[in-house]
């Protein structure tokens, strides 16, 4: 979905409620004429990335951060390279490594230093 058609929708929140709840979220936009342009991509103007990512927060994450940069997204987040729609999946994308499954082996020196 892109900010067009987020703000378009039925019971969506004006331009001004919009900017609002990207304030509350710590993501300050100078104007409304700034959502409006990005919402035109008026002379092909594109949020950066930290207001792709309080767009894509303020609107409860229905737009995808790749809608918001179609041309260059995948420089910007590589870890969304792979995710669908550019929603960041946090399992696929965490760097923390769980040790193999398995019995530890009582005669290996590595296994004795940390389990014994």
């Amino acid at each position: 979905m892109t900010l067009n058609e987020y703000l378009s929708a039925p019971g969506a929140p004006t331009v001004t409620e919009f900017r609002q709840r990207m304030a509350d979220l710590g993501y300050e936009v100078k104007s409304n004429a700034q959502i409006r342009q990005w919402r035109y991509a008026y002379k092909d103007r594109l949020p950066d990335a930290k207001n792709c990512m309080g767009i894509h927060l303020a609107s409860d994450k229905k737009i995808a951060l790749c809608e918001l940069r179609p041309d260059d997204w995948q420089s910007i987040w590589p870890q969304l390279a792979q995710a669908k729609n550019g929603v960041i999946d946090r399992a696929a994308a965490s760097d923390d490594v769980q040790p193999l499954g398995g019995s530890v082996d009582p005669d290996d020196k590595l296994s004795k230093m940390i389990f014994v």
